[in-house]
């Protein structure tokens, strides 16, 4: 019997079962694993993949659905993967189709790197936004950060879930509420007896990724990074909206250095909801 093309193959939600074949098709692609984002994305989102008869996947993609929950007011893709040897056969394409097709009126938002934003622009992503990736470890120095922080405690979630709602402009409790769980640490920042930004460390490989970082301001955001990298031996990673400025310049201060940029891109909206002069880094460019 012929091998199917690649272009009849159907495309099926994934689940957590498939952890392991994403990471395996990250792997193909010259990525990280980086199972424990796959794991929080498979279960606080929807996968999407496209199986190969030979094993493993074809291509796969997750996004991540904000707002009620029937109805999202915002939905981030993240992950869009094709395996090397399925390259340049439209695939990507035909999964990104589906997905925009799926989610009907619903905004889209994404990450796009260099490469992968010519597909987007295609489909009818428009650029709204860039941030910058940065790495290295991080050295203290230079005056201290003024604001208080300290590690937050199980009746600080809904306050924190109140917070990032606020700022981020639309509902984000099955991701956020996961952070207790998949972060080493969450710290908030505070003024007297009221949260004003929280952040979060989880472990990435060899790294540490900062991300969220929700802040009242970027004095807030230093404190709270300088806080989490005090309690770390490993470099540092975050995506930094280039809009934020005295941060980057700060962070680069600090040791750590720019490794690349990305597109933020959206489609049905001309930008994201919520307060972007609080809102400095995601958890992941995966989930918007």
């Amino acid at each position: 019997m012929p091998t199917p093309s690649v272009a009849a193959l159907p495309i099926r939600r994934l689940t957590p079962r498939d952890l392991t074949a994403c990471a395996d098709l990250s792997e193909d692609r010259g990525w990280p694993r980086e199972e424990h984002k796959w794991r929080l994305l498979l279960t606080a989102g929807k996968g999407y993949g496209i199986d190969d008869p030979g094993g493993g996947l074809v291509a796969a993609c997750v996004i991540t659905e904000y707002g009620p929950g029937e109805r999202p007011d915002l939905v981030a893709i993240g992950m869009v993967l094709v395996a090397e040897r399925h390259a340049r056969q439209g695939v990507g394409r035909r999964l990104m189709r589906h997905i925009v097709s799926a989610m009907g009126a619903t905004p889209l938002t994404l990450y796009a790197t260099p490469y992968g934003r010519p597909l987007y622009e295609q489909l009818g992503f428009k650029t709204t936004g860039r941030s910058e990736m940065l790495k290295g470890p991080f050295a203290p120095g230079g005056p201290e950060p003024r604001v208080a922080t300290r590690a937050a405690a199980a009746e600080d979630l809904g306050s924190i879930l109140r917070l990032d709602e606020e700022v981020f402009g639309t509902d984000r409790t099955p991701l956020i509420a996961r952070l207790p769980a998949f972060s080493d640490q969450l710290r908030v920042a505070v003024d007297g007896d009221r949260i004003v930004g929280y952040a979060a460390a989880w472990p990435n490989m060899d790294t540490q990724v900062v991300g969220p970082l929700i802040a009242r301001d970027t004095e807030t955001a230093k404190s709270l990074i300088a806080s989490l990298a005090d309690r770390t031996d490993r470099p540092l990673r975050t995506d930094i909206d280039i809009r934020h400025e005295e941060l980057l310049a700060w962070v680069k201060e600090r040791g750590l250095t720019s490794v690349a940029m990305n597109s933020v891109m959206t489609y049905g909206i001309t930008e994201l909801p919520g307060d972007w002069t609080r809102r400095f880094a995601p958890l992941t460019v995966a989930a918007g």
